[in-house]
């Protein structure tokens, strides 16, 4: 009998074990309705100890409490804005993985814009450069010379 598993089945296996994140069993609501509401606003939160995962995705004990905090505020009642309102008015808005846009938050969202806004600017004005007072346009004998030496090719 053989005991290997196919390659279906190992990435039907990583694939489960990716989707579980660092949620751990005694985490997990018993209401499914619950559960899937406090997974989809954890993936919008950041862990604050490893920064660039969501506290759904993190090891860290503090992403832990969060999930809890999460999961404790969906129990008690509160929509998915008030949960996220608790959390931030708790931890402030370096919390969420994506940034609001908001009059304080502008420049985070135009940088990039005006950077390639002010590249682009660049590049056109370099297309557009006269040539400098050193270089001289081509006397006509020049010019026919020139001419001469493609003709000859």
């Amino acid at each position: 009998m053989n005991r290997t598993l196919g390659p279906a089945a190992l990435a039907l296996l990583l694939a489960l074990g990716a989707a579980a994140g660092a949620v751990q069993p005694d985490e997990i609501l018993p209401d499914a309705r619950l559960e899937t509401r406090a997974r989809d606003i954890s993936a919008g939160l950041r862990c604050l100890v490893c920064q660039n995962q969501s506290i759904d995705d993190s090891d860290a004990p503090l992403a832990r409490d969060l999930r809890l905090i999460v999961r404790e505020r969906l129990k008690a009642g509160d929509d998915d804005r008030q949960v996220l309102d608790y959390v931030v008015g708790r931890y402030g808005e370096y919390v969420l993985l994506r940034p609001v846009l908001a009059l304080h938050t502008l420049l985070l969202w135009l940088t990039p814009l005006a950077a390639l806004l002010l590249g682009g600017f660049g590049i056109w004005r370099l297309a557009r450069r006269q040539p400098s007072a050193g270089q001289q346009a081509l006397s006509p004998a020049e010019e026919a010379e020139v001419a001469a030496l493609v003709r000859r090719d």
